[in-house]
């Protein structure tokens, strides 16, 4: 008696046992450029940032033990000749089911000017498309520093603040 005792103690001491995390596949953020500088082209020092803001993004996602990421990068060449994904009418949603993710992260940078920008950031359930999560980040400067802070505002303010659930 006094063993199954110390086991039912031990069973309701313990943590739950986790659900398996979402598989997650999470695209670059792509830069939709409405400044005056956009007629003059592709900046080199904003597509850097660009990866570099996707792949921290990544590196938050990862921290979350609800989210597996998913290698995406067999994909690669099908994803550059889709995009832009934001704009692509549903062809991130099939590239992510192709993948087999539960959640498709994806996510855009808006430039207004040097001065102003700004994140949107989305999951979706992958069966349904439906969004299940999203946040938003203005940003003031056009720098490293402000990009990685907006980012990283929105992954512990927006997505991560709760827990995901995805409806049956």
């Amino acid at each position: 008696m006094r063993a199954v005792m110390a086991l039912i103690v031990l069973m309701l001491a313990s943590p739950a046992v986790a659900a398996e995390p979402f598989r997650t596949v999470v695209f670059d953020l792509e830069l939709i450029d409405m400044s005056q500088e956009a007629d003059a082209g592709i900046r080199d020092d904003q597509t850097r940032r660009l990866q570099r803001v996707s792949d921290e993004l990544r590196e938050l996602l990862r921290s979350s033990p609800q989210i597996q990421l998913i290698d995406w990068t067999d994909k690669i060449d099908e994803v550059r000749q889709k995009s832009p994904l934001h704009n692509c009418n549903g062809c991130a949603e099939d590239l992510a089911k192709e993948l087999g993710a539960d959640l498709l992260v994806s996510g855009i940078v808006q430039k207004t000017s040097n001065l102003i920008l700004s994140f949107a950031i989305t999951i979706k359930d992958v069966r349904s498309g439906k969004p299940i999560r999203g946040g938003q980040a203005d940003i003031r400067g056009n720098t490293d520093d402000s990009w990685l802070r907006g980012i990283r505002w929105v992954a512990k303010n927006r997505l991560l603040s709760e827990p995901l659930s995805v409806q049956p």
